[in-house]
Parts: structure tokens; sequence; C-alpha cells
């Protein structure tokens, strides 16, 4: 431990730190791409409760159909979505790779896979709203096909975040594993 009182060595004048104080850039990367994946969860999270809120409130009767629409058949395999990210939420405090692999795979299953089913499930209203200006389905007075479109697109790229920091991470790891293992 150091003294903050008492005499300096005269050949260290405080700028001699750089040679000694150095994070390895795979930590660097790591921190970084941990606080990416932590943010992107959270984004994912409150989409999750966005959808699992309409689907209660349609299952239940909570609100009048006229005021929250049933659900799209999307809609539920997407509430499984909530896997990958408890996956990538326990993988990164212990820098843990196979939860982070299990979310990765299981966010393209959970997450894109329904995301792309549901824009293919509502492109025919989507079509119908477009040509005709009629729509059936209505989620507080605004088109659901509409608002479960702009829903979409955050979902989709926030899930494409994801999946790509997760890589990031993953090969930030996997590095780090091999440099410890080589010396």
């Amino acid at each position: 431990m150091t003294s903050r009182v008492g005499p300096r060595p005269a050949s260290t004048n405080g700028s001699d730190f750089k040679p000694r104080e150095k994070v390895a850039p795979h930590y660097q990367m790591s921190a970084s791409l941990k606080s990416e994946v932590r943010k992107l969860n959270w984004v994912h999270l409150l989409i999750w409760l966005l959808v699992a809120a309409q689907v209660i409130v349609s299952h239940f009767d909570l609100v009048s159909h006229d005021t929250v629409s049933i659900p799209y058949q999307w809609e539920y395999p997407y509430l499984l979505s909530l896997i990958p990210l408890l996956c990538s939420s326990l993988s990164l405090p212990n820098n843990n790779i196979s939860y982070l692999v299990i979310s990765m795979i299981s966010a393209g299953l959970f997450s894109v896979a329904p995301l792309i089913y549901g824009g293919m499930e509502m492109f025919p209203v989507a079509q119908q709203l477009y040509r005709h200006g009629k729509a059936y389905r209505f989620i507080f007075g605004f088109s659901a096909v509409t608002v479960m479109y702009l829903i979409m697109v955050v979902a989709v790229q926030v899930h494409a975040w994801q999946i790509y920091y997760m890589k990031k991470l993953l090969d930030s790891w996997f590095d780090a594993t091999q440099e410890k293992k080589k010396k």
C-alpha cells in the first residue's frame, strides 16, 4: 500500500502508470458488450411485457375487445422469448458460455421465428388496410395491425442486435479461454 504522505521517489512523477496499468482488450470488449446486451435485454423485456399485457387483457376480458383486440397467433409463441432473455441474463455475471449459446439459439427460435411468422400472418390484413382503409381489430382506437407492425419493427431490431452482440461477446469470451489454455 502506498502512502499519500511522505517522500516520493524522484524517478516517479505520476505519469509512469501507462505501462503498468493496462486492461487486456478482451476484458474491455467483454465489459462494453455486456453493457449493450443488458440494455437490449431491458428493451426486450419491455416489448415482451407489452405483448404479454395484450394477451392477458384479451384472454381475461379485462377490457372489451373493441378497446384491445384478440391477439394474433404469433404472439403466443413470442411469449416464450422470455427464455433467451433469462439465459442471457444468467450468462452475463459469470461469463457462462453455455447459457450464452443457449440464449443465442433460443433467441432465433422463440424471438425471431415468431416475428417472421407474425409478419406473414398480418400481411393480408395490412394489405387490406392499405388498399381499402378497413381495419377490424383495434388497440385503443388504433389499427391493431399497425400497432403490432410497429412493435415488430422494434423487436426485430432489438433481437438482431442482441444476437450480434451476444456473438461478439461469445467470441470475446472464447478468445480469453483459449489464451488461458495456451499459457
